[in-house]
């Protein structure tokens, strides 16, 4: 366990500034953190991330090769961790180019351990946020197209058999625990022999 109640982390760091990444190493690992990867730039940043699968990457803004919110908009893209931002620079329009590339949270140089962790803290926080809301996006579409599937089915054993919409809905469901199979794939599979 790290300090406090926090679990330990898995994080990659990235920096081209090799005395930045050892200072970021040390404290992330005063607090109980294992550094899994380590990156000058930002291509190697990404790299390390996608095949160590981190629980956290912190990425500096200003690297060769590709810069960090280059790296970060993809890393949040392709959903692999949570992205924390180090920068020396307080501008306007890096903030704003972090907040569209999904980063979950932003340190300004030349910080501390006691800044360090209340960040990590809101981009873990962000993250498992996103994720949850995410998921409930999810299942909400998969709600809506089963209702949409559902109603056609019942349109067409309506219109064929001269059921009401009630007697329809009823068919569809005692076909659905008949077969042991969800009502979804049942007006899916009335669906496709109308079609037929």
């Amino acid at each position: 366990m790290g300090v406090g109640c926090m679990p330990q982390l898995r994080i990659v760091i990235a920096d081209d500034e090799s005395i930045i990444r050892l200072d970021l190493k040390k404290m992330l690992e005063e607090m109980g953190h294992n550094v899994v990867g380590e990156a000058g730039d930002g291509q190697k940043a990404l790299e390390l991330t996608r095949a160590l699968k981190p629980d956290l990457a912190i990425l500096d803004i200003k690297m060769p090769v590709m810069d960090g919110l280059d790296a970060a908009k993809v890393i949040d893209e392709e959903k692999i961790a949570p992205v924390m931002l180090l920068t020396a620079f307080g501008q306007r329009d890096l903030i704003d180019r972090a907040k569209d590339a999904g980063v979950f949270a932003y340190l300004v140089k030349p910080f501390k351990e006691s800044d360090l962790m209340p960040a990590i803290e809101v981009a873990l926080a962000r993250y498992l946020e996103m994720q949850d809301l995410e998921a409930q996006v999810g299942d909400l579409q998969n709600k809506l197209e089963t209702r949409k599937v559902v109603d056609r089915a019942k349109g067409i054993l309506m219109d064929k058999h001269g059921l009401n919409e009630a007697e329809a809905f009823r068919r569809i469901q005692q076909q659905s625990m008949n077969t042991r199979k969800s009502m979804r794939e049942i007006a899916e599979a009335i669906v496709i022999a109308h079609e037929v």
